[in-house]
């Protein structure tokens, strides 16, 4: 028996019976029986605004999936270049496809050298690294006028695979001029994290040689950042999209909404608690606090999730070898009890307070050494090949121009009065 829901207008009775599909009902039957009324919906709490086949978010239960593969697989045996491939094409790729793949993402890794000379020398000496990653994105649709031919299956994979090679390398230029340090030159006898660690910190050496745990750590979290359904800076890219506008345009306004601290801004949060908590010691007055409502646990709880985020299980398991090449942060004790609390105490528990990927990334970036500032602008190429392939499913489904109602709550109408009788 199918699965239906059934709405009534008690003013006029006219009922609809509309399926359920998906775990979904088309709005149209709701706006057949109720023409002129709009469901309210702030932040889209309870909305679907787009059908996609990327990934299955399935918060009550732990689970997230990359076009059917799970996370934990994909983390364990899968690099990010390949889980590029994936999300932009829908299946792993063969291994021709792969090495073409990498070649191709590898040899366009250099950016224009007007670039280099004369936009990012426009920026202050102490520009946040994010904000220089939003306008450089931007800059890109002036270097690549044919992006606007969104239409041609072709060029937008040329674009896509532009925005996949050049985003570290914007990235660490960002980052170099914002120390004042000269820009390193990509270096493609490496792969694509140990190339950008060469760009990050690369100074006189010949030849830079990253260690490969924490190259492998990075591209980890790379894939754990890939994609996340329909989050604030997904939607945002797939609302530009819409207008048709050129994919560096939409990636820029999408790198926009990850730059706001509620989204993109969680494990410099966890960092900048951790270090204000101090001391072992100072743990059981802190959660004292946050049940009392005067502080907030940061990296623990998320709007989707109500079962431990799969990724933190990952990320943690990663830590620790991270920590043994790098030592281990002293925040880590102070995390670790942090967490033992929140899944063992009811209060927590009940409230479904579970760590998620923010709260072990943040001890990670720090003690690979990277400012807190450059953060947000990993979590940046981490998810644009999940931006593009949102930005590429819309285009595909030929989705229409977003464009949201509104619950109007100002003035009825008044009579315009002369400045001078106000």
């Amino acid at each position: 028996m199918p699965e239906t829901v059934t709405i009534t207008d008690n003013r006029t009775g006219r009922s609809v019976e509309a399926p359920i599909v998906n775990g979904g009902v088309d709005a149209k039957a709701w706006s057949d029986v109720l023409p002129g009324v709009w469901f309210l919906d702030p932040g889209y709490m309870t909305t679907a605004s787009a059908q996609s086949a990327i990934t299955e978010l399935d918060g009550e239960n732990g689970i997230l999936r990359y076009r059917g593969y799970p996370i934990e697989q994909l983390a364990e045996h899968s690099t990010y270049l390949e889980v590029c491939y994936l999300l932009l094409h829908g299946d792993l790729p063969t291994k021709d496809q792969l090495e073409t793949w990498v070649h191709d993402v590898t040899y366009h890794t250099f950016l224009h050298e007007n670039m280099r000379r004369r936009f990012m020398d426009g920026f202050h000496h102490d520009a946040h690294p994010m904000g220089m990653m939003v306008s450089a994105l931007a800059a890109l649709s002036t270097f690549y006028p044919e992006a606007k031919n969104i239409e041609d299956p072709q060029n937008r994979n040329i674009q896509i695979n532009r925005l996949i090679s050049k985003t570290p390398t914007i990235a660490a230029m960002a980052y170099r001029a914002s120390i004042g340090m000269p820009f390193v030159y990509p270096d493609n006898s490496l792969n694509y994290t140990e190339n950008f660690l060469s760009m990050m910190w690369r100074v006189a050496e010949p030849h830079y040689e990253p260690d490969p745990v924490l190259a492998k750590a990075l591209d980890v979290l790379l894939i754990l950042h890939a994609d996340h359904e329909q989050n604030c800076s997904t939607t945002a890219m797939r609302v530009i999209g819409s207008s048709h506008a050129d994919p560096f345009s939409a990636v820029a306004g999408a790198t926009a909404a990850l730059y706001g601290p509620r989204h993109g801004g969680a494990n410099e949060a966890v960092i900048h608690m951790l270090t204000e908590i101090g001391s072992y010691e100072n743990i059981p007055a802190f959660i004292e606090s946050v049940k009392g409502g005067s502080d907030r646990l940061m990296g623990f709880g998320h709007r989707v999730y109500k079962a431990y985020d799969p990724r933190a299980r990952i990320v943690k398991a990663h830590a620790d070898e991270v920590f043994k090449v790098t030592g281990k942060s002293p925040l880590l004790d102070i995390a670790l009890k942090l967490e033992e609390i929140a899944l063992s105490d009811d209060y927590f528990k009940s409230r479904n307070l579970y760590p998620n990927v923010d709260f072990y990334t943040g001890l990670i970036y720090q003690a690979m050494k990277f400012p807190m500032d450059m953060f947000t602008v990993l979590f940046a190429i981490g998810r644009m090949p999940g931006w593009l392939a949102h930005w590429q499913e819309s285009l595909e489904q030929n989705s229409k121009i977003s464009r949201p109602r509104q619950v109007y709550m100002g003035p009825s109408v008044r009579d315009y009065v002369a400045v001078g009788d106000r």
